[in-house]
This record gives structure tokens, C-alpha cells and sequence, in this order.
């Protein structure tokens, strides 16, 4: 009989949620760029779903996602939560699952953090320290 870790979210996703994950990613990329949700401001926004992460027992699927620019991005969320309902049941019929997963946006800040860094790397003091 295998042991089973109580930490196991801490040695990370597994295989299988990594896979549903990426999924759900595609699932939702599609209905986003198809125009299949009806509602005026993500129609009007190009939004991307960098990353999907689903929990454990795969019922819970968190989505990062970035419009086109960084812009409007509490305009996008808000709109993409109302219309939630739609979304898992489009997500549902594209991802064969034994339960649809609840669908959760949140903004992506990866590419912020990234810019960040990007930043320090340039700044007179870092550069001080590397020619050195």
C-alpha cells in the first residue's frame, strides 16, 4: 500500500493536474477568442488565459488570465465572474471530467513581477555590482 505525504500540494501539481489544468487552459482560450461569450466588455478585449491551476481533487480550476495591454483588467474580471455560470458549463462539455470544475478568474502577475525584476536588473546600483 502506497503512502500517501499530507504534504503533497507542497511537492506540486501532479501529472493529472497539470493535464486538466492545460485543458481547461485550452477550453477556455477557445471560447475567448471564438467570441462565444456574449457580453460587450470581453467582447471588446482581447484576453489571454496564461495559466490554469487545478486543485487537488480537480474541482476547483483557477484561472490567471491578462488582457491585451494590462488594461481594464477589474472591467474583465468582473464580467468574466457574472458570466461564470456559462463558462463552466462550456469548460464542462469541452474537458470530459466525472464534475465540472468551479471556474475562478484571477489577474495574472507574472508579468508584472517580471518587470520588476527586469527594472532592478537595470538600476544603476545592480549595474554598479556586475561591473565589478
Amino acid at each position: 500500500m502506497a503512502k500517501h505525504s499530507r504534504n503533497a500540494s507542497a511537492k506540486g501539481p501532479s501529472q493529472r493536474q497539470l493535464r486538466v489544468g492545460e485543458s481547461v487552459r485550452h477550453a477556455l482560450a477557445g471560447l475567448l477568442s471564438r467570441g462565444e461569450i456574449h457580453d460587450d466588455i470581453i467582447q471588446s478585449h482581447v484576453i489571454t488565459v496564461t495559466e490554469v491551476r487545478m486543485s487537488p481533487d480537480l474541482k476547483i480550476a483557477t484561472a490567471y488570465i491578462m488582457p491585451l495591454g494590462g488594461t481594464d483588467m477589474t472591467s474583465v474580471l468582473s464580467a468574466l465572474e457574472r458570466n461564470r455560470k456559462y463558462i463552466r458549463a462550456e469548460v464542462a462539455h469541452a474537458v470530459d471530467l466525472k464534475y465540472a470544475p468551479d471556474v475562478r478568474f484571477r489577474e495574472d502577475e507574472t508579468f508584472e513581477e517580471a518587470m520588476r525584476i527586469e527594472r532592478l536588473l537595470h538600476s544603476p546600483k545592480v549595474r554598479q555590482d556586475l561591473e565589478k
